[in-house]
């Protein structure tokens, strides 16, 4: 018995002295510069006012759908039930029987709405899908540092408005405010691909790239923490998501926080994890063409 617990002691130990591996992302897990607190955007601020006229034309046209197919549809079974009676098709008919023809009718009407909801819902995707991606069609790689991409029409500098500015009162109190013609949908699906090309920098230790997507505080810290992994890392992004999650702007400046979820893993280590990593970005708006720079990173 004592030969055993010894047994027992030594693994326990072993297993708390074994090291932890963990994967080894970009900024090291860790969180340097500015930070800013965040919360997703509001439902109805993220609603398209464009498309409501729309979905109320939908929603007629549904509705008119479901009277004709509601008339029709009783003007059918009276019919079949007419028929029936005339025929005598209940004749000896039991009341388990009937129980039984009402279970099988009202089945056949679940997976009848069931069939017409998944129908809509599809057709609401998909035309969901060609509104947020107005540039799915554009092969040119988006970039936080090419601005002019993000703007539409021909503002090159966002004007201040009444309701933006830092430290102005906001109706909630995270700010969403964007500045005027910003793509946020086009800002959004850029982002995944340069939190790519971020992870791969870092694993390979290609500081000149991660210097060209940060601010030069920011940079100071993320090389001093690069220099305590030795050679090149494996972590590989498995999917990424991103959410704006702040946003505010004055006449000087805009900022941005992107949150991204997803899922990484160190190929050499075996290792998985969840992405939870928040990016607060910044852009000088006085100086034409500026870049969007990582002013700081929450781990």
């Amino acid at each position: 018995m004592k030969r055993l617990l010894s047994i027992a002691a030594l693994m326990f130990v072993f297993v708390l002295s074994a090291p932890h591996a963990e994967a080894k992302k970009f900024g090291g897990g860790k969180s340097f510069g500015k930070s800013f607190k965040t919360a997703p955007a509001p439902k109805q601020k993220q609603q398209n006012t464009n498309t409501i006229g729309k979905q109320d034309t939908a929603k007629g046209a549904s509705s008119k759908k479901g009277l004709m197919g509601g008339l029709l549809g009783g003007l059918l079974m009276g019919g079949l039930l007419a028929s029936i009676f005339a025929g005598g098709g209940f004749e000896g008919i039991q009341f388990m029987d009937i129980l039984i023809i009402a279970g099988v009718a009202f089945m056949l009407f679940k997976l009848f709405r069931m069939f017409m909801a998944s129908k809509a819902s599809s057709i609401n995707q998909r035309q969901g899908t060609a509104y947020a991606s107005p540039q799915a069609s554009n092969n040119e790689q988006p970039s936080f540092r090419d601005n002019q991409q993000y703007f539409q029409g021909e503002q090159a500098q966002p004007q201040p408005q009444a309701t933006g500015g830092f430290g102005a009162p906001a109706a909630d109190e995270i700010p969403h405010n964007y500045p005027p013609g910003f793509d946020v949908a086009g800002f959004i699906n850029g982002s995944r691909e340069h939190y790519r090309i971020l992870q791969g920098a870092w694993n390979h230790n290609q500081l000149e790239t991660i210097q060209e997507y940060v601010s030069i505080s920011l940079y100071n810290d993320l090389v001093q923490e690069r220099a305590n992994l030795e050679g090149e890392q494996h972590t590989d992004v498995m999917f990424v998501d991103a959410e704006v999650v702040r946003a505010d702007h004055d006449a000087n400046r805009a900022q941005l926080s992107l949150q991204f979820s997803g899922r990484y893993r160190d190929s050499v280590e075996g290792v998985e994890e969840d992405i939870t990593d928040i990016w607060h970005l910044e852009r000088d708006l006085t100086q034409p063409n500026a870049p969007w720079l990582i002013i700081g990173i929450q781990a």
